[in-house]
């Protein structure tokens, strides 16, 4: 499944890095940390790489928020 956005490919790759265990938690800016850790934990290692492989080439850098 690909990203939507550049900011949420980087959050997911983000996730990925921490469950994987190459990061620690305190690497990570304190505003999304908590975004990480439940990413980590609700999602597996290969729907987070599905996710932050996505190529940012024509992705907005944040979703517009539009009328459901």
């Amino acid at each position: 499944m690909p990203s939507k956005s550049k900011a949420e490919r980087r959050l997911m790759g983000m996730a990925y890095c921490y469950k994987k265990g190459k990061c620690k938690l305190s690497s990570f800016p304190i505003s999304v940390r908590k975004k990480i850790q439940k990413m980590a934990k609700s999602m597996t290692l290969s729907q987070l790489r599905d996710f932050a492989k996505t190529k940012e080439t024509g992705l907005p850098y944040r979703k517009k928020k539009g009328r459901r």
